[in-house]
């Protein structure tokens, strides 16, 4: 990909990706914890290129995560969705996009977030997934009406 401004020739130096996934209008300085929040380690199998600040018309700058030979499940979409909800996500066959869609965040939200209420009965032994409404305000717990309104990354399961 090249782009003509003031006479000077810019390359993109990330390499195109022959299959898998690109997560495109990250919000600013969110790709860690995408990367994050999908399990991605050193140790994991797929290639990973991170693009933080890019230049962005629509967002002024922005973050993307291209994932090479893995495509993401809802529930990880669900995840990024809860961090950047202005994402995109980009299907890569064949170096080609088959499939491209923005990132919904659900009315509900069940197992993804840990309540950080302590004496949350999702906290316990007992069998019992987290649950959390999506609210103008931020997750409400439906169990102990807890309302998590900050540092949501750092609470997704």
């Amino acid at each position: 990909m090249k782009k003509e401004e003031n006479n000077e020739k810019e390359e993109l130096l990330v390499r195109r990706i022959q299959n898998g996934t690109v997560i495109d209008h990250i919000a600013p300085g969110e790709a860690l914890n995408v990367v994050k929040i999908l399990g991605i380690t050193g140790s994991t199998t797929e290639s990973l290129s991170i693009a933080t600040n890019v230049p962005s018309d629509q967002m002024g700058k922005k973050d993307i995560v291209k994932l090479s030979n893995r495509e993401l499940s809802k529930e990880e979409v669900d995840r990024i969705a809860l961090i950047s909800p202005r994402a995109t996500i980009n299907i890569i066959r064949n170096y080609k996009v088959c499939e491209k869609k923005g990132v919904e965040v659900p009315e509900l939200i069940e197992g993804l977030v840990r309540c950080p209420n302590p004496g949350c009965i999702s906290n316990t032994n007992e069998p019992i997934r987290s649950r959390f409404v999506v609210t103008p305000k931020g997750l409400h717990c439906i169990y102990c009406e807890w309302v998590l309104t900050r540092d949501i990354p750092s609470h997704i399961i």
